[in-house]
């Protein structure tokens, strides 16, 4: 019997363990089925039950479920114990318009510029700031919607009365396949969370629109997205020792990075900011964004520069023309190796977050179900 919407429901709903992605309600809308939509709160529901015709994709697709676990690998040549490596790299966009903006070292934006400046992308699929903590994703089709979409601004000109909503830094950027479908745009990068790129690469080996359009998938670490409103932007400040009104910027290395206005950097260990933490990333084994063509992050990366893994042979390419042209490569003088330490560190924490996941697992199924929003 074909699994459908109601069974994801049950099954990845009704535990709290769907990301919000929105690939299931994307390509329900996509091929025009139109059963599907989000709600107020990010969850997919029925907008019209009448509509559904019971085909099942939406459930395979689900970053969730695991029935194209074996097809999603061999999509992406996935390998142990993080998926594929070929290289590991640290790099920094050369453009200083770039850097200024980056939260890292601005490799994402160079790289996608590079792409479009080349007419190998017509657009990429990415996110865009409009709150001090609230991003949405947009479709950029332009270098310059690029190039604006890059980075951390916070905006302290309102003080806190910002966080007079609830915040989430997670953003469900599969659904700008509905616009980029609008457009006919055929050739987008992508680049998304890890729980998203699992969902495009289920898509690919099912062969349903509009995954063909994806051409480029660029992965970002993930430690989990947080959601919180005053009360937490209140204890944060209290943890840290910093006031909201003086923060410039904010990134996540090996910890969460605070960024005065006067220079000075405040640091939070990430364990502390469990109790920020969405509820599904608590069960999500993949740190690294395992099934991209590159991932990126800042862990191992000195300050102003992003650590890059090359995982497939079209990820070696694109970075391969644009390095020298548009990137930097980082070399430490006092550590030859240094690539072969960070790649060490990327698979501490992978290891780490999937022990996690696992525990966490194990304790949800002794628990029993509980409805989580």
């Amino acid at each position: 019997m074909t699994k459908t919407f109601f069974n994801l429901i049950q099954e990845v709903q009704k535990p709290g363990l769907c990301h919000h992605c929105g690939g299931c309600v994307t390509f329900c809308t996509a091929i025009n089925y139109g059963a599907l939509e989000l709600d107020e709160n990010g969850r997919p529901r029925f907008k019209d039950m009448e509509k559904c015709i019971e085909c099942g994709l939406c459930y395979l697709i689900c970053p969730e479920i695991h029935e194209l676990d074996e097809e999603q690998k061999k999509v992406a040549s996935w390998s142990e114990p993080i998926g594929r490596v070929l290289e590991t790299r640290v790099a920094r966009a050369r453009a200083a318009n770039i850097r200024e903006v980056a939260t890292d070292g601005g490799v994402v934006t160079a790289l996608l510029v590079h792409l479009f400046d080349l007419g190998f992308i017509d657009g990429a699929i990415v996110t865009r700031q409009t709150e001090p903590f609230q991003r949405e994703p947009w479709l950029a089709r332009s270098r310059e919607e690029i190039i604006e979409a890059a980075g951390f601004h916070f905006d302290t000109s309102a003080g806190m009365h910002h966080f007079s909503d609830h915040y989430s830094t997670y953003v469900p950027s599969i659904l700008e396949l509905g616009p980029m479908a609008k457009f006919g745009l055929h050739r987008v990068a992508f680049v998304g969370t890890p729980c998203q790129i699992k969902a495009l690469r289920r898509m690919e080996a099912l062969g349903v629109v509009p995954a063909h359009a994806i051409r480029y998938h660029f992965g970002l670490f993930c430690s989990g997205n947080f959601e919180f409103g005053p009360e937490q932007a209140a204890q944060l400040e209290e943890i840290g020792n910093f006031n909201w009104d003086d923060v410039r910027k904010i990134n996540i290395k090996r910890n969460l990075k605070i960024h005065l206005q006067d220079g000075t950097v405040k640091t939070i260990p990430l364990d502390r900011l469990a109790f920020m933490k969405r509820y599904a990333c608590r069960y999500c084994d993949d740190y690294s964004g395992e099934y991209a063509d590159i991932s990126f992050g800042g862990i191992g990366a000195p300050q102003g520069w992003t650590t890059v893994i090359i995982r497939s042979p079209l990820g070696r390419a694109i970075y391969a023309n644009a390095k020298e042209e548009v990137i930097d490569e980082y070399r430490d003088p006092d550590d030859p190796h240094h690539s072969r330490h960070v790649l060490k560190m990327i698979l501490e924490w992978s290891e780490r977050k999937k022990d996690e996941a696992e525990r966490n697992r194990d304790a949800l199924v002794k628990k029993g179900v509980t409805v989580k929003s």
